[in-house]
């Protein structure tokens, strides 16, 4: 089983530059191996390494890093296809599908790039790494992460790593492989009905919402409508600090969900198992006893919506 894991850079301001100006070299190479492909037609790697290598390395590019792209937008086109097959495009007719298909795929300047161990090395004992840059090889850029996150990297770290740049600051997220933990039969079960101001309120009774959130979402809505009058009339670094801003919210209410459901599971995994008609009551009564007034203005990105159907949440064994 792959798992990632997330650290963050501290590069000076000299290796902070090097790192910047990588990330839309190898993208603006990405775009022009893509537009090759999709005018030839050529989407497997191996064909699409003999047509575009010469001129990767032409851009002065290394080796191993002409691969990463080659292989970045092969990747990219399987993955197009195998949504296009599965119809979640929509069907022949349809303007996204068509859209899709009347054009090669794009990257942004600033989209991830992919490293393997000949392009990056970690010294995790000192938290820095090495990674090659178009500037050439930087060495010592520092990185921070909690000591769970550099431990796990030690012993399971395994595959590429993706050199993120996002709301200016840089990241790696790093694969890492570990064994498929065991199957085994769940020993009970719990009801959960979600909703808006309680974002999950269990059969046992319990009402969970996280901390401050009633707060935290009138302040986002706030902010939310001042930059959408800002973009409305005009500004477009506006528009881009609303997309930063809804970026942030749904990483927060994915740390919430992420949060409560922990929660759920360690709090019902504690408890006695409940079973038949002394269940069914207890989820009744406490689903009628949390639907307090609920109004569609303040709820946030990403969040359940009042309606949703209740789900079950298995916990681990105990």
């Amino acid at each position: 089983m792959k798992l990632v894991v997330q650290v963050k850079l501290l590069p000076t301001p000299e290796q902070a530059t090097a790192l910047a100006a990588t990330l839309p070299r190898c993208n603006a190479a990405a775009n022009e191996v893509s537009a090759v492909a999709f005018e030839k037609g050529v989407f497997a790697r191996q064909k699409l390494q003999k047509l575009v290598y010469a001129d990767l390395k032409a851009r002065r590019l290394s080796a191993q890093p002409a691969l990463h792209v080659i292989r970045k937008v092969a990747d990219a086109y399987t993955t197009l296809h195998a949504q296009i097959e599965a119809g979640l495009l929509g069907d022949e007719h349809s303007r996204r599908r068509r859209k899709a298909e009347s054009k090669p795929i794009a990257f942004r300047a600033d989209a991830a790039q992919p490293f393997d161990d000949r392009c990056l090395s970690w010294q995790l004992d000192a938290r820095s790494i090495s990674i090659w840059t178009t500037s050439g090889r930087v060495r010592d850029i520092a990185f921070t992460g909690e000591p769970g996150q550099v431990k796990f990297l030690a012993t399971h770290r395994k595959g590429e790593t993706d050199l993120v740049h996002r709301d200016g600051m840089f990241f790696l997220i790093a694969t890492c492989e570990v064994e498929a933990a065991p199957q085994f039969e769940p020993a009970d079960w719990i009801g959960v009905d979600r909703g808006i101001v309680n974002l999950a309120t269990t059969s046992d009774g319990d009402n969970h919402q996280g901390k401050g959130l009633q707060r935290y979402r009138r302040r986002q809505a706030r902010l939310r409508a001042e930059l959408q009058a800002k973009k409305a009339a005009g500004s477009r670094s506006a528009a881009r600090r609303l997309a930063r801003r809804s970026a942030r919210e749904a990483r927060h209410a994915s740390n919430e969900n992420h949060k409560i459901s922990k929660k759920i599971v360690a709090d019902r995994a504690a408890r006695p198992a409940v079973h038949g008609r002394e269940a069914d009551e207890a989820f009744t009564r406490s689903s009628l006893s949390a639907s307090p007034s609920r109004t569609s203005s303040e709820s946030a990105p990403d969040w359940p919506t009042e309606g949703s159907s209740p789900s079950s949440v298995r916990p681990d064994r105990s």
